[in-house]
């Protein structure tokens, strides 16, 4: 669960999930795109595969002005806040829905407390939310890579998208699950508690998944030969080592932490304010 707020019944809370969560989208984008765009140049753009995080920046800015770290900025900007609501949605849904379920709600051995429902809540959110992002993030790749795309290719990569997303958000959500259990005063405070735990536990999830996001990218921005996912991660591997699967993740570091911290002081305050409104009554 992503709140410590008193909780309702499973629709409902979907329901607000919904409604603020397109908190979290939006601001997720305004802070963290032109960090994207920086990671995404330096993964698939040709002309960027051997410049660092620093001169990535500078050469855009050179070439295409400040407003060239903004571009693609509109397809996320769009659908950021209606991808990232069904995630939060799907999976405070769910989670509430497996409250009847005590076999669901038992701990998982070894995992400091950590429940069944919150694997297959986590798996129902990360669906939902890849079946929406997929075509957003193709768009989004093709413009910050300067290339066109076709509305009946949008879905390029969904499988790649789908496994990235399975890994990042299943680990986001069971990492802000164990911190809000094992240290809910850092959790429940209005700033920096969520700012600090969201970041980290996003940035976390991203450092484990960044080989699927780096290939992910490449897939979607055209970047090489077409292949099965395991042969690119083979050659990436052979031609580049682990800097090359791993390539990108400064900047994607920055985005993450940032953008996932900021994004969740907007949206726990706002849970607090649905039930200080009496909403969730």
């Amino acid at each position: 669960m992503t709140h410590n707020e008193a909780r309702t019944s499973w629709f409902k809370e979907g329901a607000i999930a919904l409604s603020v969560g397109v908190l979290y989208g939006t601001t997720s984008v305004m802070v963290g795109h032109p960090l994207d765009t920086i990671k995404t140049k330096m993964q698939a753009q040709r002309g960027f595969e051997n410049t660092n995080m620093v001169k990535t920046c500078l050469k855009t800015v050179r070439t295409q002005g400040i407003i060239g770290l903004y571009r693609g900025c509109v397809p996320p900007m769009l659908g950021s806040g209606i991808y990232r609501s069904v995630q939060f949605s799907a999976f405070e849904a769910a989670y509430t829905f497996c409250d009847r379920y005590p076999a669901l709600k038992k701990e998982i051995p070894g995992t400091f407390g950590l429940q069944v429902r919150v694997i297959l809540a986590g798996a129902c959110g990360s669906t939902a939310r890849a079946v929406i992002e997929s075509p957003l993030e193709l768009a989004k790749i093709r413009r910050q890579t300067g290339q066109t795309y076709q509305l009946r290719g949008v879905y390029k990569g969904f499988t790649v998208t789908w496994l990235r997303t399975l890994g990042l958000m299943g680990l986001y959500f069971c990492f802000i699950d164990s911190f809000r259990r094992n240290i809910p005063h850092l959790f429940s405070s209005p700033v920096l508690g969520p700012f600090l735990l969201s970041g980290t536990a996003a940035t976390l999830a991203w450092w484990i998944v960044w080989p699927i996001e780096n290939m992910k990218s490449q897939v979607q921005g055209n970047f090489g030969k077409e292949q099965p996912l395991r042969s690119r991660l083979l050659l990436t591997f052979r031609e580049r080592g682990v800097s090359g699967l791993y390539r990108g993740i400064g900047p994607g570091t920055l985005r993450s932490f940032l953008a996932n911290g900021v994004s969740m002081i907007v949206m726990s305050n706002a849970q607090k304010l649905v039930t200080k409104l009496g909403l969730r009554n």
